[in-house]
């Protein structure tokens, strides 16, 4: 039996969310065009996550970051979101210059140390 695409509830129609196709920007060709999305940094000494809400020169300000002391086994902490040990530090700079690669981080911000 397949499922409806369109849900109706109390008179008012619902589109199923797995049907939904919602695609988050990810052409990204400048700094800018991070801002509001959640990444994963890796820098050449440290690793952070948050919301990037803004970008002057080359430095990202981050909101909700944490410092990530050790992600653990690294592709699970990407595909899950679970990290080994975790430092928050609220809104945080991270100058560009010292990310080594980043990645869109598709799960809750880590807000709690650990």
């Amino acid at each position: 039996m397949s499922k409806p695409k369109i849900i109706k509830i109390d008179d008012q129609e619902y589109v199923r969310a797995d049907e939904v196709n919602i695609e988050p920007k990810t052409n990204i060709t400048c700094l800018e065009d991070l801002i509001g999305r959640k990444v994963f940094l890796r820098t050449v000494t440290f690793h952070f996550t948050g919301k990037v809400i803004g970008v002057f020169n080359n430095t990202l300000r981050l909101e909700d970051a944490a410092w990530i002391a050790d992600s653990g086994r690294f592709a699970d902490a990407i595909k899950t979101g679970n990290l080994d040990e975790v430092e928050p530090v609220g809104d945080w700079n991270v100058n560009y210059d010292t990310v080594v690669d980043w990645g869109f981080w598709n799960h809750d911000l880590p807000n709690e140390q650990k």
